[in-house]
């Protein structure tokens, strides 16, 4: 487990993406963790500058970027103090040794060295001058001090590989494509790997840094790549779109961290996909709106303070019975919050948050790979059920990396939707008796003229009205489609574990911790399942009944208990809670600890 850290400025996210890539061809399973700093352009040196990123990668299946760094690499001293905390006693340290200077130390709020002070005397320390050997390096190809200094990040990464046994062909094809217009630079960059790869190779550290073979991992026989949360919503939007034979009009405004989904999506004209830079919010989810009123899927992405924005018009796209996908990628608030970090509080403003009774069906992603699937699963429901459905990732999910197994694609059915046949009549309201979806008739077709809006309409006509009766029939009718998706819900079942003694009820990120703690606490002996779930409204239809069979239910969270008050509010079941809003991913040390505390001693071992 290794965890890069340093300036925003000095390309540590790139170094994590390129040790990741490297990881994967090695044949190794991974999860990581990029850490940016909340501050966009802090100064250089500070603690509120350091940007991070952390890899677990190994032999057998990784779910999380892990608890504990067995390895940290820190540019200068802000990134070495800020991430000591996640170390473990005898974790091993490099360090840039000329970034510690008496300014350096000053802007990172340290009276004094830690190198010398006695601070890293429980750890492993390994100091390597690695600015001014970058600059030697990279000396034959005459850049300036400054260019010549931000090379710095590929020679680390060489050492790294090199620790590491990893393959540098990856990195060394990506520096050739991505500085191709530049020779100087392309070749500084391919010198400076090189030459950290050499320095480990020719460098005597003893027992304190040496080379460490990694195993491959068990991995099935089909072909995977690396795939980031972002990356797995937009190729999931494409699929669905393909499924449906429905084009897609994607219209966002930029708001960190949703904003990377547009990124993925531009350009991708030629898979049926329009993309629309709005100029807010609220004209971003009105656009997407008018689209699927013209036919078109709509589709709008934002965080929590760009769907507070977004909420009215998802009331209009709710009267209106419009398909539409919502994609909120949480963030820590509230208000702006902390825009860079992760949080899972945005379960009551998806399930809760609109004025009236505007119920929406609320699907979640539990890891960047199962955004592929979980971006069909809001697609079918929007089109089989005509109605607006938000899909929860996180800034976890969409910025982290996992192993993808690319699927066979001829696998997935179909996607139905209301569109009328060539022989269809009757009344745009018209409704499927089993989805309640109405007709999704587009403008131009002279079979279903229609008039709709915001204003309650007649249940039958379409036409505004203010009847007392025919608003409770319509709000009925609204309730009773939300509801009609749990019957087509598979039935929720337990990811491991057996029933009784302790469910570990979640979802979104929090399943690959989740999934090791529970896995862990089996291995000791303890009583105890976990549950993970991909539908939040409606919930699965069997869920209660499952969850009845459990003593006690624990839900972790990434917030103070929201998913605990909805099992609460629709089930009437007991929880406990374990909740965290830091802004980080719970570990599996804080899951495996309530696990003990709740399936301890008084639990009977399983197999005994």
């Amino acid at each position: 487990m290794v965890r890069f850290a340093g300036d925003s400025g000095d390309g540590i996210q790139l170094q994590g993406q390129q040790f990741t890539v490297a990881s994967a061809l090695a044949g190794h399973d991974l999860a990581t963790l990029p850490d940016f700093p909340a501050e966009i352009r802090a100064p250089a040196g500070t603690r509120y500058g350091v940007s991070a990123f952390q890899i677990q990668f190994g032999g057998d299946r990784i779910t999380t970027p892990g608890d504990e760094p067995d390895v940290l690499i820190a540019f200068n001293p802000a990134a070495l103090v800020v991430n000591l905390a996640h170390l473990a006693p005898h974790s091993l340290i490099l360090v840039d040794e000329s970034a510690f200077t008496e300014q350096r130390l000053k802007r990172a709020d340290l009276a004094s060295n830690p190198l010398e002070d006695g601070t890293l005397a429980d750890y492993d320390v390994v100091k390597i001058d690695i600015t001014h050997l970058t600059i030697e390096a990279v000396k034959p190809h005459h850049l300036g001090n400054k260019d010549a200094i931000r090379c710095k990040n590929f020679w680390a990464l060489g050492l790294m590989l090199w620790m590491f046994d990893q393959p540098r062909e990856p990195t060394q094809a990506w520096i050739k494509t991505k500085f191709a217009s530049n020779e100087q630079v392309r070749d500084a960059n391919l010198t400076a790997l090189n030459a950290g790869h050499a320095y480990g190779e020719n460098t005597e550290f003893g027992q304190v840094l040496s080379q460490e073979k990694i195993p491959e991992a068990p991995l099935d026989s089909v072909e995977y790549r690396t795939i980031t949360g972002a990356e797995g919503l937009a190729l999931g939007l494409v699929a669905a779109g393909e499924l449906a034979d429905t084009e897609l009009m994607f219209c966002s405004y930029p708001i960190t961290p949703a904003s990377s989904l547009l990124h993925n999506l531009t350009g991708l004209q030629d898979a049926g996909v329009s993309t629309f830079q709005a100029e807010d919010e609220i004209a971003a989810v009105c656009s997407a709106i008018g689209a699927s009123y013209a036919g078109k899927l709509g589709v709008t992405s934002s965080s929590g303070p760009g769907v507070a924005l977004k909420t009215e018009a998802l009331g209009l796209a709710v009267a209106t019975e419009l398909p539409l996908v919502v994609v909120n990628v949480q963030r820590a608030g509230p208000s702006t919050g902390m825009p860079t970090k992760t949080e899972q509080s945005d379960l009551y403003q998806a399930v809760y948050g609109r004025n009236g009774d505007t119920p929406l069906p609320v699907v979640a992603a539990r890891s960047p790979a199962d955004c592929f699937d979980t971006a069909i699963e809001a697609v079918s429901i929007a089109l089989r059920h005509m109605t607006p459905v938000i899909l929860l990732s996180d800034g976890y999910i969409a910025n982290a990396s996992e192993l993808w197994p690319i699927p066979d694609f001829d696998s997935y059915e179909a996607i139905d939707n209301c569109r009328p046949g060539e022989d269809a009549s009757g009344g745009v309201f018209e409704r499927n008796p089993e989805t309640l979806g109405r007709v999704w008739a587009s403008p131009g077709d002279k079979r279903f003229v229609y008039r709709v809006g915001g204003i309650e309409k007649d249940v039958v006509t379409g036409n505004i009205s203010y009847d007392a009766d025919n608003h409770q029939a319509m709000t009925d009718i609204r309730t009773d489609k939300v509801a009609s998706v749990a019957k087509f819900i598979p039935n929720q079942t337990i990811d491991q574990g057996v029933p009784g003694g302790l469910g570990v009820v979640a979802w979104g990120s929090t399943y690959g911790t989740v999934y090791q703690a529970v896995k862990d606490s089996l291995a000791a002996g303890l009583q105890v399942a976990h549950v993970h779930l991909r539908h939040i409204n409606p919930l699965a239809p069997n869920l209660g009944e499952l969850l009845a069979q459990f003593d006690t239910i624990l839900v972790p969270e990434l917030n103070t208990g929201q998913l605990a008050t909805l099992l609460r509010d629709r089930l009437n079941i007991k929880v406990e809670q374990l909740n965290k809003v830091t802004g980080q991913p719970l570990t599996v040390a804080e899951v495996a600890a309530s696990i003990k505390q709740l399936a301890g001693p008084h639990m009977q071992k399983v197999g005994s």
